[in-house]
């Protein structure tokens, strides 16, 4: 089972809609059970979420670090942490 801190949690509520079409979450409850489905994982940099991707297999070539943290996929929680949703 993961756990989301707060900072965590409102940052998906807060951008959810960058990644989904429409809200899967209203609330701090909905947005952890999100998370925990999708298995989203909080990284500690814009280095860890590059090794990340590299691990998953996804061909990074041509991108640089500053272009990986826009994926959709990828959110800043503001406090150096980077949260990657894969729905």
């Amino acid at each position: 089972m993961h756990e989301y801190d707060d900072a965590v949690l409102n940052c998906f509520l807060e951008n959810q809609l960058r990644l989904l079409p429409e809200a899967v979450a209203g609330n701090i409850e909905e947005a952890e059970a999100f998370l925990e489905e999708c298995m989203a994982v909080v990284v500690d940099s814009v280095d860890e979420v590059w090794a990340y991707f590299d691990e998953e297999g996804v061909d990074l070539e041509g991108q640089n670090k500053e272009e990986i943290i826009d994926a959709p996929e990828v959110f800043d929680i503001g406090d150096g942490r980077y949260l990657i949703v894969e729905s």
